[in-house]
């Protein structure tokens, strides 16, 4: 299969999938989610109770702090090799699995696992790597999740690569597929998540993904997509969840490189990261807003500064970024006629990072209009509401803009987030 991916970021991998166990037990959410909420891993943790489970093999990130995160984090590596001394997991050679998640609103994500080359994937900002982030990693995070990582026999994924592939050309048609290939799970998720399904990859569908992958993300299918500028560089795939679980990859491999012979860089494990490959078109995808809410802030202050930062800044709904605020005295919109960044988000960011630096408050970080707009009422506080990213844009802002500002967009409900499920060896 390794022919079929050639010049590719993302190829077939050596997948191991659990055994002799209860699926429905056996994967859970993504670490990430659910952080502020301990009932939720509490009630995992009762319904998991002794079976073998991801549970045991991942460390919430709620717990990163906690007073026994080096205890923990031995556990989990030591269970992880008596998983494997077992026998827990079986092994598919140069793999690909087909996906089919059914959300909690009825809609179906089908997606692809993989694996991604750490190699042509880079979180820097401006990076011109085939794997681009698409948010800005924030680097405190890196070291627990490397603590983490570093001494794992194995990996679970929780990452997802996104292709703007408007025309389906490659994931969708496995739809019809199904037959010619080996039915792997079929189970509902815990916690009322929805349904996954899985399925093998025969070799003549290996092969028809490989074809169309390196169709969409040649040169010419890049060239069809954004047009040719000078200092465009193409990329194949943006980041669309887990950036952070990547770029410890990314770090962990890194550091693995500088003890081993360049040689021996194309056959280290730990050069690849399992991830699950999605359209960035696929209709069950919804791209949310992330509002902003500054917090004790002067109003005025912060209104005849916003209007004093950019070139034809004015109030009022006009041609150009729109920024809508909410505020105890009322309501109303600041525009910025020909914006610099791509995004509304972009102007707004960078402005709101400045003046806080400059000005005092904080800026936090909010899902749902109402909830913001309720916030933004209070006295010394300020609401800025941002309307829906278009997903077409995504690739476009990512390549003219480079990495995106932190929290640009939310891809889903935490319930709808990737459940761990296979795994594959990294040592």
């Amino acid at each position: 299969m390794s022919g079929n991916f050639e010049g590719l970021a993302f190829s077939g991998a050596d997948i191991l999938l659990p055994q002799s166990c209860d699926y429905d037990k056996w994967a859970v959410v993504a670490c990430d989610q659910y952080t502020s909420q301990p009932e939720y891993w509490s009630r995992v943790e009762r319904y998991v109770g002794s079976a073998p489970s991801a549970l045991r093999l991942i460390l919430p990130e709620s717990c990163l702090d906690g007073p026994n995160v080096e205890t923990d984090i031995m556990e989990i590596n030591n269970t992880m090799t008596r998983y494997l001394r077992e026998g827990r997991f079986r092994e598919l050679p140069n793999s690909l699995v087909y996906v089919e998640r059914r959300l909690r609103n009825g809609k179906v994500r089908r997606g692809l696992v993989g694996k991604v080359d750490l190699e042509q994937y880079d979180y820097e900002p401006g990076a011109e790597t085939a794997v681009r982030a698409t948010e800005g990693t924030v680097m405190s995070r890196i070291p627990p999740r490397v603590a983490v990582r570093k001494n794992a026999p194995i990996e679970l994924p929780h990452a997802m690569l996104l292709c703007d592939d408007r025309s389906k050309t490659v994931i969708e048609p496995l739809e019809s597929r199904k037959e010619r290939m080996t039915l792997l799970y079929d189970f509902d998720l815990m916690e009322d998540s929805g349904h996954v399904a899985g399925w093998l990859l025969d070799e003549e569908s290996q092969a028809m993904v490989g074809e169309s992958l390196k169709a969409l993300c040649g040169p010419e299918g890049f060239r069809a997509r954004y047009g040719q500028g000078e200092r465009v560089v193409p990329f194949q795939f943006a980041v669309g969840d887990g950036n952070h679980s990547l770029a410890t990859a990314k770090e962990c491999y890194e550091r693995q490189k500088r003890l081993t012979d360049p040689e021996r860089w194309v056959d280290m494990p730990a050069r690849y990261a399992l991830c699950e490959l999605v359209n960035l078109h696929d209709e069950s995808l919804e791209f949310e807003p992330i509002h902003r809410v500054a917090f004790h802030v002067k109003g005025n202050d912060l209104l005849a500064t916003l209007l004093k930062a950019f070139p034809g800044a004015h109030e009022g709904e006009g041609e150009g970024h729109v920024l809508r605020y909410v505020w105890a005295e009322g309501e109303g919109a600041v525009t910025v006629p020909h914006p610099v960044q791509h995004l509304p988000v972009g102007t707004l960011q960078g402005f709101l990072d400045a003046y806080i630096a400059d000005h005092g408050g904080s800026v936090d970080y909010v899902h749902g209009a109402e909830v913001a707009a309720g916030l933004g009422r209070r006295s010394g506080n300020m609401a800025f509401l941002l309307e829906p990213m278009e997903k077409a844009s995504l690739f476009p802002a990512v390549l003219r803009d480079g990495t995106l500002p932190r929290k640009t967009f939310s891809m889903g409900e935490a319930q709808d987030k990737r459940f761990y499920l296979e795994a594959r060896k990294i040592r």
